[in-house]
């Protein structure tokens, strides 16, 4: 079994399995407010997003598995999205519920049982990372110890690399929009966050009473820069690794406790998911 197909049923079986759920633990006016940053109005809504682009894009990677012609479509993603929320606006709410889980166990199945080949597919690969993978990340609204683990994993472990093959070009574009003048530069940013929020999660999980104090994050971006300037690229290529390790071995251990408290799930959540997607050299 492929590494992305295993991946994939993972991602169904046990980060969507978990996310109602999940969702559900916060307060009903914190869950509001994180639904409302996302756009939607309600959980459900989002949920119907999501969903829909599921039924949307399994009859499309079936078909291409067993060898079909399927119509490659251009989608108004605005037009999309509204159409998926008002699909299912009137539904009752168990009945969407129940369906929804319907949906995750069948296309767990089906992928499950698509022969192995279909994996090597550029098509396969870019719809179920975008409606599986991706699709997580872009709708956190209550982090889990899997899609934490999953993103150092699988997407940190491959960060450099992903910069690597880069051309010159899109390697120039890339730093220019993350506002930094050489790779150095951005992996000297995403360690120092990152040492900066194991700090604070260590230090909340042992004293309850543990407080620290927001940085200015130009200042503090800054001085991260400055604080590395003269670090080798090797020892900063391996300063890198090590602490995505160590920040894999501390979410692996941490108690699940921790992943309901705010704070805690507030600096995993931007340190680990939101940055990776917010300097991402794949996009490019």
């Amino acid at each position: 079994m492929s590494n992305l197909k295993q991946r994939t049923i993972n991602f169904l079986e046990i980060e969507w399995a978990t996310y109602v759920k999940r969702f559900n633990r916060w307060p009903a006016d914190e869950g509001e407010k994180r639904v409302k940053a996302q756009g939607y109005a309600q959980f459900r809504d989002m949920l119907a997003h999501i969903l829909t682009w599921w039924e949307e894009a399994m009859p499309i990677i079936l078909a291409i598995a067993e060898g079909r012609e399927t119509e490659r479509k251009k989608y108004d993603f605005d037009a999309f999205n509204a159409e998926a929320v008002a699909k299912y606006k009137d539904w009752d709410e168990a009945e969407f519920f129940a369906h929804f889980e319907n949906m995750r166990v069948k296309t767990a199945a089906d992928l499950r049982a698509m022969n192995d080949a279909a994996w090597e597919n550029r098509r396969v690969r870019s719809w179920v990372n975008g409606v599986f993978i991706h699709h997580a990340r872009e709708h956190l609204v209550a982090l889990s110890r899997f899609l934490t683990a999953d993103t150092l994993e699988n997407e940190w472990s491959a960060y450099v690399d992903n910069f690597n093959n880069l051309d010159d070009e899109k390697k120039n574009e890339f730093l220019a929009k993350q506002g930094v003048e050489t790779f150095h530069d951005m992996l000297a940013h995403v360690i120092g966050w990152w040492d900066e929020g194991t700090r604070i999660v260590s230090g909340i999980l042992a004293d309850p009473a543990f407080e620290w104090q927001d940085h200015d994050t130009d200042a503090f971006n800054a001085e991260l820069i400055a604080k590395n300037k003269n670090i080798p690229d090797a020892e900063m290529l391996a300063q890198f690794e090590s602490r995505r390790l160590g920040l894999l071995r501390l979410v692996n251990e941490i108690p699940e406790r921790a992943f309901a408290h705010k704070d805690i799930e507030a600096w995993l959540a931007a340190d680990v998911v939101g940055h990776y997607d917010e300097h991402n050299p794949a996009n490019f």
